[in-house]
């Protein structure tokens, strides 16, 4: 009988990746026993309008360059490659139709995110594809989340796991705003990744 391939998804905008990305990826690798996470920086997300997103292939390249070091990581560029909008329903039916019926899907996400979830397009067939991890952090409101994830199961029948990480206090806006300020930001993000982003003179 094959065996049924896990593999973790790690959505997000990644302007720019760090720790903190990292951190939740391998706790959900280790927890959930995947075989795999596969990165996947949006090309144009829909709801970050309140900033310009730095362009796709840097952000790709700073992805790369971050988990180079991690056999079990990998970079896709399925997103930054569809035209228009990027929706995370099309990213989960394509890569659900390269790896085929034997392998589940794993959609790691922030917490925060479950918040948003209902607002997503066509949000009952993402919870159809995928199991939702819902990364949380030390001191996290853990009681309103557990009231989101109780209406998200009300509505539709799907169980979205709470999944607790090391506490990194650590934000793409604050790297971006140290940056911008001549901040140092060693240390918050791959010493690889920041030396790209000094050299490429991104968020300046």
């Amino acid at each position: 009988m094959k065996k049924t391939n896990r593999v973790g998804i790690m959505g997000g905008t990644f302007d720019p990746i760090h720790y903190g990305h990292l951190v939740t990826a391998e706790a959900a690798r280790i927890n959930f026993g995947l075989d795999e996470v596969v990165f996947i920086p949006t090309g144009n997300p829909p709801h970050k309008k309140d900033y310009n997103v730095t362009p796709a292939e840097d952000r790709y390249l700073m992805t790369v360059l971050a988990i180079n070091n991690n056999p079990y990581f990998k970079v896709s560029r399925i997103e930054i490659e569809r035209p228009g909008y990027t929706y995370t329903v099309d990213t989960l039916k394509q890569l659900g139709e390269e790896y085929g019926p034997g392998t589940s899907l794993f959609f790691i996400s922030g917490a925060d995110a479950v918040f948003d979830i209902l607002t997503w397009k066509d949000v009952d067939e993402v919870l159809n594809y995928c199991t939702f991890i819902a990364a949380t952090r030390p001191r996290y409101p853990v009681k309103k989340l557990e009231e989101k994830l109780k209406e998200i199961k009300e509505l539709y029948g799907k169980e979205v796991i709470p999944l607790q990480v090391p506490g990194m206090d650590i934000s793409s806006t604050d790297i971006r705003n140290r940056v911008n300020k001549g901040l140092s930001i060693r240390y918050l993000l791959p010493e690889e990744v920041r030396k790209y982003i000094d050299k490429s003179g991104l968020y300046r």
